[in-house]
């Protein structure tokens, strides 16, 4: 491996400790008493407060700037909260416990550099062989220097991680980068760097965070019972997608990445819960762009006695709430457009939506006639389409990017919902719904079939579907059927991408924003 310039001296500095007897790495832990902006933001000079002038703290991280002045100096210290200024004077280092020892037993197990040893050595070792991005521990008291900055004054100084490589360093001019680790790619390769360097990034997934604990929260004070089903599955059902497939040696059979864990929850309900939720990986063989990723995380709910309507409701409270828990209202900027996720939201269904933005009847076409309109919008591949998924791609072509604040498109074609049950007063459509926020589908809900009989008749409608060359059609899942057998009451189901949504709370323009590791070419 071919170093640098930079690498090979930090190498060297990092032998240099060594030989002055100073672990770059101790194994120790390393107590802190206070974080950055816990710091900075409980601080007083006089009154009630959590930090005053001359409190003793220890804290710990990344030395992030250094301002060397003679005999005293300025460094910045990030850790896992923020930054915070530390002054350092040589003269102020007090003495540690054990600094009258004898030199070879002069180094704090903890791997503390005593003040004598730090006075002799501040020239060689603040000075020359402490680099940014290093780890250190500092321990003194608070204060507010002249310039009215609140900061902790150094009395110890403890290495705690020597860092090899040089971080890239990020140039700001009236708080927006204009230079530094900023290539997209990079980033997402790198985002350990990413998230050292770049302000906001981590603060993007915290909020991702808040998102799961509230619905969480939600779902667990509504009684519903957080569960885990396989990722690894005989056969790819619950969705329509491409699924990627692996090899079980032992049973010697191909399994596929579960790419929704519909079909399983379900069971759980015909099995007696009341409402199953899962929040974890599906994974699908299809493309990569702005906001679609090969693995994603997608939460499923599935509650009993409950229909399509009710979960309409239940998924605006829903979302309201997290968008007050991540943000502190319910509007939020994502790109040009201010989004509200304040309930109610508008309820339209898909045959209107097209006819609302198009002027096409497709309620009163024949299956060639809506093939022909396809064709006309650029609908490529047509022949291998079903009425339904001709439907659903007139939509996407022509509504779905047009519906910017939350809107609940409903009563799909049986042909696009083969899990979905019949709707009751409107023939040849389903009880269903998918949520459109910013122009993409961030849920998509059922009042779930729960007939075995017209259900079975759904898959073998999807398997003519497959003879016709449809990659993403569903095949039979009989023990799936055996379970609908025993019974399933009626139930409302519905899926959320956690992607796509802490896109929208964040204002993220792309799902590669918001996942630590998206997947990535080959470097």
């Amino acid at each position: 491996m071919e170093l640098s310039e930079q690498e090979q001296v930090r190498r060297q500095s990092l032998q240099a400790m060594r030989d002055l007897g100073i672990d770059p790495y101790p194994a120790a832990e390393y107590v802190v008493t206070g974080f950055s902006t816990d710091i900075k933001a409980g601080f007083v000079d006089e009154g009630e407060g959590t930090w005053h002038t001359g409190d003793k703290v220890r804290i710990a991280g990344r030395l992030m700037s250094k301002r060397i002045m003679g005999k005293a100096s300025f460094i910045e210290i990030q850790d896992s909260k923020g930054r915070i200024q530390v002054y350092v004077s040589r003269d102020d280092i007090q003495l540690a416990e054990d600094a009258e020892k004898p030199a070879s037993e002069a180094n704090d197990p903890n791997g503390y550099l005593p003040a004598e040893t730090l006075r002799q050595m501040y020239n060689v070792v603040f000075k020359k062989l402490l680099d940014i991005g290093d780890f250190i521990g500092i321990e003194g008291f608070v204060f507010r220097t002249q310039m009215g900055e609140i900061s902790v004054h150094a009395q110890k100084l403890t290495v705690l991680a020597k860092s090899l490589k040089p971080l890239p360093i990020v140039k700001y001019k009236d708080g927006v980068a204009y230079d530094g680790f900023n290539d997209p790619e990079m980033r997402y390769r790198q985002r350990y760097v990413d998230l050292v360097v770049n302000e906001g990034v981590k603060d993007t997934f915290l909020k991702r965070a808040t998102i799961l604990r509230t619905m969480r929260q939600i779902f667990d004070e509504a009684g519903f019972t957080e569960v885990e089903t396989p990722i690894l599955q005989q056969i790819a059902g619950g969705a329509s997608a491409r699924p990627f497939i692996t090899h079980h040696n032992t049973l010697d059979v191909d399994m596929y990445l579960r790419i929704a864990t519909e079909l399983y929850l379900k069971r759980l309900i015909v099995g007696g819960f009341e409402g199953v939720y899962e929040i974890g990986r599906n994974f699908r063989n299809e493309g990569m762009d702005r906001s679609h990723n090969p693995e994603f995380t997608c939460m499923e709910l599935y509650v009993q006695y409950k229909d399509y309507n009710w979960m309409m409701g239940f998924t605006e409270q829903l979302l309201e709430k997290i968008a007050i828990a991540v943000n502190g209202t319910t509007k939020v900027q994502i790109g040009d457009h201010e989004v509200d996720f304040k309930a109610p939201y508008r309820r339209l269904p898909i045959l209107d939506a097209i006819k609302e933005k198009t002027g096409l009847d497709l309620a009163s076409m024949s299956e060639d006639e809506i093939r022909a309109e396809a064709k006309k919008l650029g609908v490529e591949d047509t022949e291998h389409m079903g009425k339904g998924k001709l439907i659903d791609e007139i939509f996407g072509e022509t509504c779905e990017g047009t519906f910017i604040q939350p809107t609940f498109i409903t009563d799909y074609p049986v042909e696009m919902s083969p899990l979905t049950k019949m709707h009751r007063s409107k023939p040849g459509l389903t009880e269903r719904f998918e949520l459109m926020v910013n122009g993409k589908e961030l849920a998509n809900a059922y009042s779930e079939l729960n007939d075995p009989i017209d259900q079975y008749n759904r898959f073998v409608e999807q398997m003519k579907l497959a003879d016709k060359g449809d990659d993403e059609a569903m095949v039979i899942d009989h023990d799936f059927m055996r379970a609908l057998e025993y019974g399933m009451p009626p139930t409302s189901g519905i899926g959320i991408g956690i992607d796509r949504l802490t896109m929208f709370m964040t204002g993220q323009p792309t799902i590669q924003e918001v996942l630590l590791f998206p997947t990535m070419r080959p470097e």
